[in-house]
Protein backbone atom coordinates (compact mmCIF):
# COMPACT_ATOMS: atom_id res chain seq x y z
CA UNK A 1 0.00 0.00 0.00
CA UNK A 2 1.22 3.25 -0.73
CA UNK A 3 0.80 6.97 1.23
CA UNK A 4 -2.54 8.80 -0.87
CA UNK A 5 -0.14 11.68 -0.52
CA UNK A 6 3.19 11.07 -1.64
CA UNK A 7 2.73 7.68 -3.47
CA UNK A 8 5.59 6.62 -1.28
CA UNK A 9 5.31 3.07 0.45
CA UNK A 10 3.94 2.72 3.91
CA UNK A 11 6.14 1.36 5.94
CA UNK A 12 5.34 -1.27 8.88
CA UNK A 13 5.51 -0.34 12.77
CA UNK A 14 8.31 -2.43 13.98
CA UNK A 15 7.41 -3.30 17.47
CA UNK A 16 10.29 -4.54 19.24
CA UNK A 17 9.62 -7.38 21.81
CA UNK A 18 12.56 -8.26 24.24
CA UNK A 19 12.36 -11.83 26.44
CA UNK A 20 13.77 -10.67 29.68
CA UNK A 21 16.57 -13.24 30.53
CA UNK A 22 17.96 -15.98 29.30
CA UNK A 23 20.66 -18.86 28.62
CA UNK A 24 22.98 -18.70 31.81
CA UNK A 25 20.48 -16.06 33.42
CA UNK A 26 17.05 -17.88 34.43
CA UNK A 27 15.16 -14.70 36.20
CA UNK A 28 12.92 -15.75 38.97
CA UNK A 29 11.70 -19.59 40.30
CA UNK A 30 8.22 -19.93 40.77
CA UNK A 31 6.94 -22.35 43.79
CA UNK A 32 6.10 -24.85 41.11
CA UNK A 33 10.04 -24.80 39.14
CA UNK A 34 9.08 -23.27 36.34
CA UNK A 35 11.76 -20.32 35.10
CA UNK A 36 11.14 -16.62 34.34
CA UNK A 37 12.85 -17.01 30.75
CA UNK A 38 11.06 -19.46 29.28
CA UNK A 39 7.17 -17.41 30.89
CA UNK A 40 8.89 -14.60 29.05
CA UNK A 41 9.93 -16.19 25.57
CA UNK A 42 6.49 -18.20 25.77
CA UNK A 43 5.11 -14.53 26.08
CA UNK A 44 7.27 -12.94 24.02
CA UNK A 45 7.16 -15.25 20.79
CA UNK A 46 2.77 -14.98 21.30
CA UNK A 47 3.10 -11.59 21.15
CA UNK A 48 5.10 -11.26 17.95
CA UNK A 49 2.62 -13.75 16.54
CA UNK A 50 -0.24 -11.43 17.14
CA UNK A 51 2.09 -8.46 16.41
CA UNK A 52 2.49 -10.11 12.36
CA UNK A 53 -1.55 -10.38 12.21
CA UNK A 54 -2.09 -7.29 12.80
CA UNK A 55 -2.23 -5.24 9.69
CA UNK A 56 0.24 -2.04 9.96
CA UNK A 57 2.82 -4.08 12.28
CA UNK A 58 5.71 -5.95 12.36
CA UNK A 59 7.32 -7.72 15.54
CA UNK A 60 11.29 -7.96 15.94
CA UNK A 61 12.45 -10.32 18.76
CA UNK A 62 15.44 -9.68 20.67
CA UNK A 63 16.06 -13.45 21.17
CA UNK A 64 13.61 -16.20 20.05
CA UNK A 65 15.51 -19.16 21.80
CA UNK A 66 17.24 -19.47 25.13
CA UNK A 67 20.07 -17.36 24.91
CA UNK A 68 21.77 -14.64 27.05
CA UNK A 69 22.11 -10.83 25.88
CA UNK A 70 23.27 -8.37 27.65
CA UNK A 71 20.79 -5.46 28.31
CA UNK A 72 22.91 -3.00 26.51
CA UNK A 73 22.68 -4.86 23.35
CA UNK A 74 19.03 -5.82 23.61
CA UNK A 75 18.50 -1.71 23.12
CA UNK A 76 20.51 -1.66 20.21
CA UNK A 77 19.64 -4.48 18.51
CA UNK A 78 16.36 -2.81 18.48
CA UNK A 79 17.57 0.48 17.16
CA UNK A 80 18.86 -1.69 14.23
CA UNK A 81 15.92 -3.12 13.48
CA UNK A 82 14.27 0.21 13.15
CA UNK A 83 11.92 0.10 16.05
CA UNK A 84 8.88 2.16 16.64
CA UNK A 85 8.52 0.99 20.21
CA UNK A 86 10.68 -1.35 22.63
CA UNK A 87 8.94 -4.08 24.98
CA UNK A 88 10.69 -5.85 27.53
CA UNK A 89 8.72 -8.99 28.77
CA UNK A 90 9.32 -9.70 32.28
CA UNK A 91 7.39 -12.18 35.40
CA UNK A 92 7.40 -10.49 38.46
CA UNK A 93 8.60 -12.33 42.05
CA UNK A 94 7.83 -11.18 45.86
CA UNK A 95 8.86 -12.63 48.95
CA UNK A 96 4.62 -12.57 49.24
CA UNK A 97 3.63 -15.05 47.59
CA UNK A 98 0.20 -13.29 48.03
CA UNK A 99 1.63 -10.51 45.88
CA UNK A 100 0.08 -10.40 42.00
CA UNK A 101 -1.23 -8.46 38.97
CA UNK A 102 0.51 -6.46 36.53
CA UNK A 103 2.76 -3.79 36.40
CA UNK A 104 4.57 -1.60 33.72
CA UNK A 105 7.65 0.66 34.18
CA UNK A 106 9.10 3.13 32.14
CA UNK A 107 12.62 4.81 32.52
CA UNK A 108 13.61 7.23 35.20
CA UNK A 109 17.08 8.76 35.07
CA UNK A 110 16.18 10.97 37.87
CA UNK A 111 15.35 8.40 40.84
CA UNK A 112 12.63 5.79 41.41
CA UNK A 113 8.67 6.47 41.29
CA UNK A 114 8.48 3.64 44.62
CA UNK A 115 11.16 1.84 46.59
CA UNK A 116 9.65 -0.98 44.99
CA UNK A 117 10.57 -0.05 41.80
CA UNK A 118 14.36 1.14 42.47
CA UNK A 119 14.24 -2.67 43.75
CA UNK A 120 13.35 -4.27 40.92
CA UNK A 121 15.69 -2.19 38.60
CA UNK A 122 18.30 -2.93 40.65
CA UNK A 123 17.48 -6.79 40.08
CA UNK A 124 16.88 -6.68 36.67
CA UNK A 125 20.10 -4.13 36.21
CA UNK A 126 21.64 -7.72 37.87
CA UNK A 127 21.44 -9.56 34.75
CA UNK A 128 24.45 -8.16 33.21
CA UNK A 129 26.66 -9.77 36.09
CA UNK A 130 24.66 -12.86 36.31
CA UNK A 131 25.85 -13.56 32.59
CA UNK A 132 28.93 -12.56 33.21
CA UNK A 133 29.28 -9.03 31.42
CA UNK A 134 31.60 -6.55 33.04
CA UNK A 135 29.44 -3.54 33.84
CA UNK A 136 31.40 -0.43 33.01
CA UNK A 137 31.77 2.82 35.17
CA UNK A 138 29.34 5.47 34.41
CA UNK A 139 30.15 8.15 32.11
CA UNK A 140 28.44 11.78 33.49
CA UNK A 141 28.61 13.46 30.12
CA UNK A 142 27.13 10.39 28.47
CA UNK A 143 24.26 10.39 31.25
CA UNK A 144 24.01 14.03 30.85
CA UNK A 145 23.25 13.58 26.94
CA UNK A 146 21.21 10.43 27.36
CA UNK A 147 19.23 12.79 29.47
CA UNK A 148 18.58 15.05 27.31
CA UNK A 149 17.88 12.76 24.42
CA UNK A 150 15.65 10.83 26.76
CA UNK A 151 13.56 13.88 27.60
CA UNK A 152 10.62 13.57 24.86
CA UNK A 153 10.70 9.59 24.66
CA UNK A 154 10.52 9.26 28.40
CA UNK A 155 6.96 11.52 27.79
CA UNK A 156 6.15 9.36 25.21
CA UNK A 157 6.89 6.01 27.14
CA UNK A 158 4.88 7.08 29.81
CA UNK A 159 1.67 7.41 27.85
CA UNK A 160 2.29 4.61 25.88
CA UNK A 161 2.87 2.36 29.15
CA UNK A 162 -0.55 3.86 30.52
CA UNK A 163 -2.15 2.64 27.65
CA UNK A 164 -0.84 -0.87 28.13
CA UNK A 165 -1.59 -0.82 31.85
CA UNK A 166 -5.09 -0.24 31.20
CA UNK A 167 -5.23 -3.02 28.57
CA UNK A 168 -3.50 -5.31 31.22
CA UNK A 169 -6.70 -3.94 33.66
CA UNK A 170 -8.92 -6.03 31.72
CA UNK A 171 -7.45 -9.41 32.61
CA UNK A 172 -7.80 -8.45 36.59
CA UNK A 173 -6.41 -5.90 39.00
CA UNK A 174 -3.24 -4.91 38.27
CA UNK A 175 -0.48 -4.63 40.90
CA UNK A 176 -0.04 -0.94 40.31
CA UNK A 177 -3.15 1.24 39.32
CA UNK A 178 0.07 3.83 37.95
CA UNK A 179 2.97 3.34 35.93
CA UNK A 180 6.02 3.27 37.65
CA UNK A 181 9.44 4.73 36.92
CA UNK A 182 13.01 3.54 37.61
CA UNK A 183 16.49 3.10 36.26
CA UNK A 184 16.17 0.27 34.20
CA UNK A 185 19.08 -0.23 31.92
CA UNK A 186 17.26 -2.17 29.38
CA UNK A 187 15.07 1.15 28.38
CA UNK A 188 18.19 3.29 28.13
CA UNK A 189 16.90 2.91 23.93
CA UNK A 190 17.44 7.06 24.05
CA UNK A 191 15.49 6.88 20.56
CA UNK A 192 12.23 4.89 20.77
CA UNK A 193 9.13 4.76 23.82
CA UNK A 194 10.36 1.56 25.79
CA UNK A 195 8.68 0.12 28.47
CA UNK A 196 9.15 -3.06 30.85
CA UNK A 197 5.64 -5.25 31.59
CA UNK A 198 5.60 -7.40 34.68
CA UNK A 199 3.24 -9.79 33.31
CA UNK A 200 2.30 -11.40 36.38
CA UNK A 201 4.31 -12.88 39.24
CA UNK A 202 5.88 -16.13 39.02
CA UNK A 203 6.52 -16.32 43.11
CA UNK A 204 2.21 -16.75 43.41
CA UNK A 205 1.21 -20.45 42.99
CA UNK A 206 -2.14 -19.63 40.62
CA UNK A 207 -0.33 -16.92 38.73
CA UNK A 208 2.38 -18.89 38.57
CA UNK A 209 0.04 -21.60 36.61
CA UNK A 210 -1.78 -18.97 34.70
CA UNK A 211 1.71 -17.48 33.52
CA UNK A 212 2.42 -21.03 32.16
CA UNK A 213 -1.21 -21.25 30.33
CA UNK A 214 -1.15 -20.93 26.87
CA UNK A 215 -4.87 -19.49 27.01
CA UNK A 216 -3.44 -16.90 29.68
CA UNK A 217 -0.29 -16.12 27.12
CA UNK A 218 -2.57 -15.38 24.40
CA UNK A 219 -4.66 -13.26 26.18
CA UNK A 220 -1.66 -10.95 28.54
CA UNK A 221 -0.17 -10.35 24.69
CA UNK A 222 -3.56 -9.37 23.58
CA UNK A 223 -3.85 -6.83 26.28
CA UNK A 224 -0.11 -5.48 25.51
CA UNK A 225 -1.20 -5.13 21.72
CA UNK A 226 -4.07 -3.71 22.78
CA UNK A 227 -2.25 -0.94 24.70
CA UNK A 228 0.66 -0.37 21.93
CA UNK A 229 -1.92 0.04 18.86
CA UNK A 230 -4.05 1.90 21.37
CA UNK A 231 -1.25 4.83 21.70
CA UNK A 232 -0.21 4.08 17.62
CA UNK A 233 -3.75 5.04 16.71
CA UNK A 234 -4.21 8.47 18.94
CA UNK A 235 -0.30 9.33 17.40
CA UNK A 236 0.98 7.14 14.18
CA UNK A 237 4.54 8.36 12.74
CA UNK A 238 4.37 9.79 9.42
CA UNK A 239 4.82 7.34 6.28
CA UNK A 240 3.01 4.48 8.05
CA UNK A 241 -0.49 2.43 7.29
CA UNK A 242 -1.74 3.67 10.57
CA UNK A 243 -0.74 7.36 9.57
CA UNK A 244 -2.75 6.73 6.56
CA UNK A 245 -5.98 5.69 8.00
CA UNK A 246 -5.54 8.08 10.72
CA UNK A 247 -5.74 10.74 7.87
CA UNK A 248 -7.91 9.39 6.01
CA UNK A 249 -10.69 8.83 8.93
CA UNK A 250 -9.38 13.09 9.41
CA UNK A 251 -10.91 13.56 6.04
CA UNK A 252 -13.77 11.87 6.17
CA UNK A 253 -14.69 13.63 9.46
CA UNK A 254 -14.01 16.91 7.82
CA UNK A 255 -16.26 16.10 4.79
CA UNK A 256 -19.49 15.27 6.52
CA UNK A 257 -18.41 18.48 8.77
CA UNK A 258 -18.75 20.34 5.75
CA UNK A 259 -21.47 18.71 3.61
CA UNK A 260 -19.19 16.54 1.29
CA UNK A 261 -17.95 18.36 -1.28
CA UNK A 262 -18.62 18.54 -5.24
CA UNK A 263 -21.96 18.81 -4.50
CA UNK A 264 -24.91 21.58 -5.38
CA UNK A 265 -25.11 24.26 -3.33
Amino acid sequence: MRDPVTGKPLRALVIAIDAGHGGQDPGAHGPGGRREKDITLAIARELARQVNATPGYRAYLTRDSDFFIPLNQRARLARQAKADMFVSIHADAAENPAARGSSVFVLSLKGASSQRARWLADTENAADLIGGVKVAPGNTLASVLLDLTQSGNMRASEHAAGEVLSGLAQLGPNHKDTVERANFAVLRTSDTPAMLVETAFISNPEEEQRLSNPASQQAIARAVLGGVNSYFSRQPPPGTLLAAQLEARTQAVASVATGGTGGSP
